[in-house]
């Protein structure tokens, strides 16, 4: 149960891993195989998040043992409690515990971290740098949302900032390699008048001289400086010219979701290396990414009365008459599917013959969410759309009688945002982007089978974001959700390790 001795002769080339949320790149480049002997291993992560913290040090807990030991698939199940299972092996418990860090990186804490850095990396002079800082503020939804917000001021929101912290670290400690992750926004978020990724960019290019405009002192590596490499496969003529080249979309390399994401690759200016690109991937769909999973039901909010008795409700419900006829048949023969159904609402742990982890038992993170009975209702109309119509519907396409009552369903209606605030994720086709507001509610992310009338679970959603089944997700519901669509997909993250790693071993 202890790590495989062999694996003790490998090179090891440490990964620090910043903003680290619950793991998804660490993820990635730890299970990405050896080459020449040579094995990528997290030496310290970062995350400030308590929920997201507690996931990472779980994992890598897990991380400390090639094959788990009985009690970890036991604490999956919820016959152990973690404290339990880490007294248990209290060495791999300490490891583990050594490597997570729950920091909040800025100013005050640079010192220590700097310190940890140094004392993860024991002298290796070849490493790897990974991370990107928190995205809210470069988010195109959230900038949506906060556009016409009176108190909102983009200037003043030192989100665009926090990748000083991370350029820091560049700054200080001049990795071989660094790569750096953030969202679509990124190309186009502009802070004090400037285009953000033009600012980043020169920034990640000459990190020491980035702190010459603030007042911040560093312990620079002045002669540090990095060419800057975008691994899309999709470039210009000039490659990395155009910042739309850096940017990465996770369906053409095996990703069951359409995730648009802006990834850089730094390379020190003294290490030879080639450009790297990435291989195309046949696309995976929703329907084989989840679709042999157990079904569940939605709960209901605020009604007495059983779940099978309330949708027997809906068959005489008005907005039946506004619907077109074949979608109409679909939501009445999905009604007595769900009128005959003895479904539950899943759990943390749901017991089953689990494929894809047959150790497991079952499927962790599986519990459904309640929802009020007219937003299901609108689950039950849009995801029998989808069925038929291969499309999920708009606003423009609900019975006039189903719509939501809320103050911008006008504006939505005439093509306005937000105008598919019901979003069915279509079977046969890659999933949306799985986004932290997947936490605030499932309307964007309804499950395309009527029969269940339900958004995604926690596990569905990780899934799609290619989680490994004994990924556990720590915290309740809503910090499961926001850690899993604040992540980056382990499976893009370890080709991309993949391409890094020979090049250093």
């Amino acid at each position: 149960m202890k790590a495989n001795p062999k694996r003790a002769t490998d090179r090891i080339v440490p990964v620090i891993d910043l903003f680290a949320g619950p793991g998804g790149l660490g993820e990635g480049f730890s299970s990405c195989p050896p080459v020449a002997g040579a094995r990528f291993q997290i030496a310290l992560s970062i995350e400030m998040e308590k929920f997201a913290h507690q996931t990472l040090q779980l994992r890598a807990f897990r991380r400390q043992f090639d094959s788990p030991p009985p009690e970890y698939w036991e604490f999956l199940q919820g016959q152990r409690q973690e404290t339990d299972l880490f007294r248990l092996y209290p060495c791999e418990a300490a490891a583990a515990q050594k490597e997570a860090q729950r920091i909040t990186l800025s100013a005050k804490t640079a010192g220590s971290v700097r310190g940890l850095v140094t004392a993860a990396l024991r002298g290796a002079t070849t490493w790897v740098l990974v991370g990107g800082p928190p995205c809210q503020a470069y988010s195109l939804v959230g900038r949506a949302r906060n556009k016409g917000v009176a108190e909102y001021d983009t200037d003043s929101d030192n989100r665009h900032v926090l990748y000083l912290e991370y350029l820091q670290l560049l700054a200080e400690h001049a990795p071989p390699v660094f790569v750096m992750e953030n969202v679509k926004g990124l190309l186009s978020a502009k802070y004090r008048n400037v285009r953000m990724f033009d600012r980043i960019r020169a920034d990640l290019q000459r990190p020491a001289d980035a702190f010459e405009r603030t007042r911040r002192v560093v312990q620079s590596r002045r002669s540090a400086q990095y060419r800057l490499m975008s691994v899309s496969p999709d470039q210009g003529v000039f490659p990395g010219e155009d910042p739309a080249d850096f940017l990465l979309r996770a369906e053409k390399f095996g990703v069951p979701q359409a995730r648009h994401r802006v990834v850089i690759v730094g390379v020190r200016s003294d290490v030879d290396m080639p450009d790297l690109r990435l291989v195309r991937r046949p696309e995976m769909f929703v329907e084989a990414t989840i679709g042999d999973m157990p079904r569940v039901r939605s709960g209901i909010t605020d009604q007495d009365g059983a779940w099978n008795d309330l949708f027997r409700q809906c068959r005489n419900r008005d907005w039946l008459k506004e619907v077109a006829p074949d979608v109409r048949r679909q939501i009445r023969a999905a009604l007595v599917a769900l009128n005959a159904s003895e479904l539950d609402r899943g759990g943390e742990f749901v017991a089953g013959r689990n494929e894809q982890c047959p150790e497991l038992g079952g499927w962790v993170n599986h519990s459904t969410r309640a929802h009020i009975l007219s937003d299901l209702e609108r689950y039950l109309f849009a995801s029998s759309y989808a069925a038929v119509r291969g499309k999920s519907p708009t606003l423009s396409d609900f019975p006039h009688s189903l719509l939501p009552n809320h103050g911008n369903v006008d504006r939505a209606l005439s093509g306005g945002l937000f105008s598919d605030r019901f979003r069915v994720q279509l079977s046969h086709r890659p999933s949306m982007t799985i986004t932290s507001h997947i936490s605030k509610d499932g309307h964007y992310y309804i499950h395309p089978d009527a029969t269940q009338c339900r958004s995604l679970t926690v596990r569905e959603a990780a899934r799609l974001q290619t989680f490994p089944e004994d990924y556990f997700f720590c915290g309740p519901r809503t910090a499961q959700y926001h850690q899993v669509g604040n992540a980056v997909p382990p499976r893009l993250a370890r080709q991309i390790a993949a391409l890094i790693l020979p090049r250093l071993a």
